[in-house]
């Protein structure tokens, strides 16, 4: 016996609500085995791919490559023998979560089961869900009705609460009102036109790259940024680190690096400054009670992504070398989950990878500092001794911090930094690992 299993776009981590259909990797018709991937989506940041959590045939598809779809959502019917204990869906099958409640639900209830009513159509300034055209339909809403209704939803979007609320409201509206156009954001304009030639090459960008654009300039536009500098001697961590690496990779099979030995130092430092793991929120501050840190990864293709180690404080040396030597894999071969890039509550970056001694970088929104790390130079220094200054050769690295100053100050941007910088510095050389 056969019957059908709805296949749901799945919980993908905290605050991920929607998601892009970028490819089918399968077609109609086509098996499909238990936990192979069905299709691929997109969030924010990062790619992945659904999988089936069963094994049939699929005989349906209720999203076109591009749409968003909300987690939760049905995205493909998969067909499948009786025996295997799951049960088919109990409600009809459609891109919908839920149907309306209410005074509305036995209206609605029948045109949800059938193909989305054409008398209400999306255009290229409104978009209109599935369920939205469905209550119009079975509300007798007529376009240019529909067309005044204010969105609350992403990019001004028609919610079905706000429809919902409209046709509650509707004797009370003005007969002719305005139609609404929602707010898309504009392509950006150069002040001075881009002249062409035969030998230039035009480019289109990625869309991680124009999402990475995006929030850029967002982040700019939201934060007023300013820095602090500090160099650190980290002599002993080179020294110590020379000395221990081989047998940590003997044991423990990863690579000792420097970057989980900064995060620790950057945990310690956020333990001691709290205001600096906080997210600001309109007029409120958000004090994070959990230390998440993000650690800026670059990609094959040359973008950057932020994969994030969950409770960093709570981690010893070895257990934060095994997660960022992790998500570092897993950045690289673009095998990072939704969850991963969750959640970050502060963040570093390692501009000296690439030779830079120091650097300016963005705010991670909505958090309120950044540090970037320098590359660590051979330097001659002053020594200071009981017996007198002298000239050495010291390992030395900058320290660049970028925060929010509209609720971060100077000495609390400074204090912080340098909180790193002394930990670093203290590291003690007979430390065992």
């Amino acid at each position: 016996m056969k019957t059908k299993f709805e296949l749901k776009l799945p919980k993908m981590g905290e605050s991920v609500a929607e998601a892009t259909l970028t490819s089918w990797l399968k077609e109609v018709g086509d098996s499909i085995e238990e936990d192979e991937a069905v299709l691929e989506i997109a969030t924010d940041k990062v790619d992945s791919e659904v999988p089936s959590e069963v094994t049939g045939i699929l005989v349906e598809k209720l999203f076109e490559i591009d749409d968003v779809i909300q987690v939760g959502q049905t995205i493909a019917i998969i067909e499948i023998e009786a025996t295997e204990g799951v049960e088919a869906p109990s409600v009809p099958v459609s891109k919908t979560v839920e149907p309306p409640t209410d005074e509305l639900i036995a209206s609605v209830e029948a045109p949800l089961s059938e193909s989305v009513p054409t008398s209400v159509q999306s255009s290229e300034n409104r978009f209109y869900s599935p369920l939205v055209k469905n209550i119009a339909a079975a509300e007798n809403i007529t376009q240019q009705e529909l067309d005044t209704v204010v969105g609350s939803g992403k990019d001004g979007r028609v919610t079905k609460n706000d429809i919902l609320k409209f046709v509650e409201n509707r004797s009370l509206l003005p007969v002719n009102p305005e139609p609404i156009k929602t707010t898309k954001p504009t392509k950006s304009t150069n002040a001075v036109p881009v002249s062409l030639n035969g030998e230039d090459e035009i480019i289109e960008m990625s869309r991680m790259g124009k999402l990475i654009a995006h929030h850029m300039v967002e982040s700019v536009q939201t934060s007023a940024h300013v820095q602090s500098f500090i160099e650190a001697d980290v002599t002993k961590i080179w020294n110590w680190r020379k000395k221990v690496k081989d047998d940590f990779t003997k044991r423990e099979g990863e690579n000792l690096t420097f970057t989980p030995i900064f995060l620790e130092a950057v945990a310690k430092a956020l333990k001691d400054f709290p205001m600096l793991n906080i997210s600001v929120d309109g007029d409120k501050i958000i004090k994070r009670k959990n230390i998440n840190l993000g650690m800026a990864a670059a990609l094959a293709d040359g973008n950057l992504i932020v994969p994030v180690i969950k409770n960093a404080d709570q981690l010893n040396l070895v257990g934060m070398s095994k997660a960022v030597n992790d998500l570092a894999r897993r950045a690289r071969a673009s095998q990072l989950k939704p969850d991963d890039i969750q959640g970050g509550t502060y963040t570093v970056t390692n501009v000296g990878t690439f030779g830079s001694i120091m650097g300016t970088p963005i705010i991670n929104q909505p958090q309120v500092g950044i540090l970037a790390l320098g590359a660590i130079r051979k330097v001659p220094a002053v020594i200071e001794t009981s017996e007198g200054d002298f000239i050495g050769i010291r390992y030395k690295m900058f320290l660049s911090h970028s925060y929010d100053h509209r609720v971060i100050n100077g000495a609390l941007g400074g204090q912080f930094v340098k909180a790193v910088a002394d930990y670093l510095e203290a590291w003690d050389s007979n430390r065992e690992i």
